[in-house]
C-alpha cells in the first residue's frame, strides 16, 4: 500500500467537503448536524498553507482516500507551536491502518513546521478514533462532558494531546 500526501489545491476542495459530509449523518465524527457547502469551507481552506498549516490530500495506490489537516489552536501567537490534527477518510479507506499512517506523517513534519504539540478533538463516543490516538501515544488532556447537542443525544468531547518536540 503506497500512501502519498499531496498539498491540497483549490480544485480539491469539493472532494474534501464531500468526504467531510460523508461523516455528518453518523453523529460520531463532527459536530455539524447537516452537510456543509463548498462555499462555507472556503475560508477554512484558505487558512491552510504548505509551510505553516498544511492540508493534505491522501492517496493510496493513486486513489483518493481522504484528507488530513493542521489547524491553528486558539488563534493567538503564543499557541503557534500547537495544532489540532484532523483526519477524514473515505468510507472505503477506514479501518485499514491509514489513520496510523496519517498520524505518523503528522509526527514526521512537526519539526520542520515548528510544531511542538499536536491535539486531537474527538467525541467521547468515537471509540475507533480514540483508540487510534491512544495507540499513537496521545494522552487524554481534558474531557468536556455533554457539550455537544447532537439532536439524538448530548455528547462529550475529549481533547487528546501529544508533545512531539521540546
Amino acid at each position: 500500500m503506497a500512501t502519498t500526501f499531496i498539498h491540497a489545491q483549490q480544485s480539491d476542495l469539493q472532494k474534501i467537503v464531500a468526504t467531510y459530509n460523508s461523516t455528518v449523518a453518523s453523529r460520531i465524527v463532527t459536530a455539524d448536524l447537516e452537510p456543509v457547502s463548498v462555499e462555507s469551507k472556503q475560508a477554512w481552506f484558505d487558512a491552510h498553507s504548505a509551510n505553516r498549516r498544511p492540508l493534505w490530500i491522501i492517496e493510496v495506490d493513486g486513489i483518493y482516500s481522504g484528507w488530513m489537516s493542521f489547524n491553528s489552536f486558539y488563534g493567538r501567537p503564543a499557541y503557534d507551536g500547537t495544532v489540532e490534527v484532523s483526519i477524514y477518510l473515505e468510507e472505503s479507506a477506514r479501518g485499514k491502518g491509514l489513520g496510523r499512517t496519517c498520524l505518523q506523517k503528522a509526527f514526521d513534519v512537526c519539526q520542520e513546521l515548528h510544531i511542538k504539540t499536536l491535539l486531537g478533538f474527538i467525541f467521547d463516543h468515537n471509540e475507533p478514533s480514540l483508540q487510534l490516538f491512544y495507540k499513537m501515544g496521545f494522552e487524554k488532556w481534558a474531557h468536556l462532558p455533554k457539550i455537544a447537542n447532537m439532536i439524538d443525544a448530548e455528547r462529550g468531547l475529549i481533547i487528546l494531546g501529544k508533545r512531539v518536540s521540546d
